[in-house]
């Protein structure tokens, strides 16, 4: 990988600080299994989907949620849309939210001990912000994950009302690290939410590429690809 050449750097949140580059979608279906949800992946899909546009209409997360507070919203909507739209009953939908919600909060922690020590690298070098599609919560979440300070400022969607795939998400972050575009590189793991409008943004990107949503964007090639976010201090020279 060619040398960057970089002052600063933007972070994504979710699926790559806390998941190691999985697409949480993966996670959350390895949690409805090991609750004995062995249901067909596309009935999880749909019941996924169903979730995050509720969580998009209504207001359930609120800001001083942390993220397994989040989760346990999050799976209670999951698992009612599984019983409205399927054969499966679920004696305690809530029982079940809880155990999945934990699953996931565990997983999240464990991915976010990993990337502590590559933040705290990066952090010694480098500004840092992060630009997050979000809940309205992000704050919260990085606080009780011990990570907030290492960002020199936060651009959450649900705050300045902007999402990705839309580059303008990139360039405040641009704005609020005080750079120009090209000395500013931003590691994230979706190729069309991350990595694509950080380009148009004029910044540089790093994709930490996992299992993704669609088998579409997982074929994608692209030059600076990492399998884990220990590769990242070498790569940028700390």
């Amino acid at each position: 990988m060619e040398a960057l050449n970089i002052k600063g750097v933007i972070f994504d949140y979710g699926g790559t600080i806390d998941s190691g580059g999985e697409h949480w979608s993966e996670v959350i279906y390895r949690g409805w299994k090991k609750a004995g949800l062995d249901v067909e992946k596309s009935l999880f899909r749909d019941a996924y989907v169903f979730a995050e546009r509720e969580l998009a209409k209504v207001r359930h997360i609120m800001p001083d949620d942390d993220f397994l507070s989040l989760l346990q919203k999050k799976m209670r909507i999951e698992l009612s849309y599984l019983v409205e739209n399927s054969d499966i009953k679920i004696a305690d939908i809530d029982e079940k939210a809880d155990e999945i919600a934990g699953y996931c909060d565990d997983a999240a922690r464990g991915w976010v001990e990993r990337a502590k020590p590559v933040l705290q690298k990066l952090h010694a070098r480098y500004p840092m912000v992060l630009v997050s599609n979000f809940y309205g919560n992000v704050e919260a979440v990085l606080r009780s994950y011990g990570l907030l300070e290492y960002f020199k400022e936060i651009v959450e969607s649900a705050v300045v009302g902007v999402r990705k795939p839309d580059p303008e998400i990139f360039r405040l972050g641009v704005r609020a690290l005080g750079l120009p575009a090209e000395e500013i590189v931003v590691i994230g793991d979706s190729y069309k939410k991350d990595i694509e409008p950080a380009e148009k943004a004029g910044c540089k990107a790093i994709w930490i590429k996992g299992k993704g949503w669609t088998d579409e964007e997982d074929a994608i090639e692209y030059p600076r690809i990492i399998k884990s976010l220990e590769e990242l201090p070498a790569i940028l020279g700390v």
